[in-house]
């Protein structure tokens, strides 16, 4: 295979995006277009910068269009202990919801926001063992264990499930 040039390469990358349906790994997509992974990191820069909803997640990245849209969605606040990650989140997707995002508030950044993007166990288990693997620490490692999740699902009830189990488990902060 050649190797794809600027934005050859850049517009090959959105039409494999576009047409996935799953997540797509920068190392995947490096291969598909016979570069590196660190070329696929700057070319999914320059196409987020062009508008683009691309989203990196930890399972890959998404073109956003692919999601259905009519989800609804909820934030959530949630305490816990970093130990107790995994579990919050089997709680999440058992109940049929998935965990879009993780935001805290940091007092000099202001909230950071990290994309999850996970619906199911397997899913779950992917992500925390990237962090595991990585020795990373999770963003609600900077609040003391508090973090908001936005949660979708295409019905109501799953999403009054979800909040039901953690409240029940005692993740789940109210006003």
């Amino acid at each position: 295979m050649k190797k794809l040039l600027g934005e050859e390469r850049r517009l090959e990358l959105l039409a494999l995006l576009k047409t996935a349906e799953q997540p797509m790994t920068g190392t995947d997509l490096a291969k598909r277009t016979n570069v590196s992974r660190q070329v696929i990191v700057n070319d999914m820069n320059l196409l987020k910068a062009r508008n683009e909803p691309i989203v990196a997640t930890s399972q890959g990245y998404i073109y956003m269009h692919n999601v259905q849209q009519t989800r609804l969605q909820r934030k959530i606040v949630c305490m816990h202990n970093p130990n107790e990650a995994k579990e919050e989140l089997f709680i999440l997707v058992d109940c049929g919801v998935m965990v879009e995002s993780v935001i805290v508030e940091h007092p000099v950044y202001g909230e950071i926001t990290a994309s999850i993007m996970v619906s199911n166990r397997l899913e779950v288990e992917h992500f925390v063992k990237r962090v595991q693997e990585t020795n990373a620490l999770y963003l609600s490692a900077l609040t003391d264990g508090t973090h908001l999740h936005v949660i979708s699902s295409t019905s109501e009830e799953s999403l009054n499930l979800a909040e039901e189990k953690l409240r029940q488990r005692g993740f789940l902060i109210e006003n």
